[in-house]
C-alpha cells in the first residue's frame, strides 16, 4: 500500500470554508483503480494557522502515480487555485510506503 498526504496550513478564520470546500468537491477518487480510502484530518491550531492533512490510501505507489496523470486528477484539481487564499504557503506533499499494518 501507499499513503499520499498533503499538509495545509489554513489561515486562522478560514477553517470552516476550507472544510466546506473539501466536503462539497467531487474528488473523482471512487472510480480510480487502486484507490482505497480518503480522510481529511484536522490537526493542531497554531499561532497563525490550523494544520490539515489529506490522507489517501492507495493499493500501490504505481496506482497513485497513475492517478496523478489521469483525467480524474485534472478534474479534481481544476479549481484548486481558487482556494490558495485560505492557506499559508503551498500544500506540502508526503508519500509513504506502508511496511506494517495491524488490524
Amino acid at each position: 500500500m501507499f499513503i499520499a498526504m498533503n499538509r495545509f496550513q489554513v489561515a486562522l478564520g478560514n477553517e470552516e470554508e476550507f472544510e466546506r470546500m473539501w466536503r462539497e468537491r467531487d474528488s473523482h477518487l471512487k472510480a480510480v483503480p487502486g484507490f482505497r480510502a480518503f480522510q481529511l484530518l484536522r490537526g493542531p491550531r497554531e499561532q497563525d494557522h490550523t494544520l490539515y492533512s489529506s490522507h489517501v490510501v492507495w493499493d500501490s505507489r504505481e496506482a497513485f502515480e497513475a492517478w496523478t496523470r489521469s483525467d480524474a486528477f485534472r478534474q479534481a484539481h481544476a479549481n484548486a487555485g481558487s482556494a490558495k487564499s485560505l492557506y499559508l504557503g503551498h500544500p506540502r506533499f508526503e508519500g509513504f510506503e506502508v511496511i506494517q499494518t495491524l488490524d
